[in-house]
């Protein structure tokens, strides 16, 4: 008799162990049957889990097993969420890079187009830009610059080992768009030049 209620006992525990979701008294006898008293086995399971790393409770008539509250700061994951900068971010921060201290206004001059907040909020987070001070105009305007990070992150050792245009033109890194009206602005030269010949 004690060995039947071992293997019932064995068995409630095998089925909430294996289980992705908690289950009821009546799913735990669709799997065990009905050989053992199951309230029983369900108590003397919770008696033997107290006090240990996981613990078999019962929440909403479901029974499951669950990490011992004093020790879910062991198994709490942190993990880093990379996001990929949009193109504006993109453009904003090479800005910034190469022409640094600049300010919103003069960033704008240069992409043609309003720089957003969340833009330079984005910069910011990622602590690849930083406020530098005022410009001394009328209504003193914020400046950026870049931080050590930003340096740190590109393995720059300085601004001054940004890539020139010659260095993104030979890694491809220049847009194409941009290649073929470069193109299309030398050919038009050739053009007139013999036109005028």
């Amino acid at each position: 008799m004690i060995e039947e209620q071992d293997d019932f006992l064995r068995a409630v525990e095998a089925v909430l162990f294996v289980s992705e979701q908690p289950l009821t008294p009546g799913e735990l006898k669709l799997h065990v049957g009905e050989a053992g008293d199951l309230a029983a086995a369900l108590a003397a399971l919770s008696a033997h889990y107290a006090g240990r790393g996981v613990n078999l409770v019962e929440r909403g008539g479901r029974w499951h097993f669950q990490t011992a509250g004093d020790l879910s700061h062991i198994l709490r994951r942190e993990k880093d969420e990379t996001r990929k900068l949009s193109r504006a971010a993109m453009e904003t921060l090479a800005i910034i890079a190469y022409h640094e201290p600049v300010s919103r206004a003069e960033i704008e001059a240069i992409r043609g187009v309003q720089v957003a907040k969340g833009t330079l909020d984005v910069l910011m987070e990622a602590g690849w830009i930083r406020p530098a001070g005022r410009r001394e105009v009328p209504g003193r305007p914020l400046i950026y610059a870049t931080t050590v990070e930003f340096l740190s992150h590109f393995g720059l050792g300085s601004r001054r080992d940004l890539p020139g245009i010659d260095d993104l033109r030979a890694a491809g890194l220049l847009d194409p768009v941009d290649l073929a009206l470069e193109g299309l602005g030398a050919q038009s030269v050739v053009e007139n030049d013999e036109e005028d010949a």
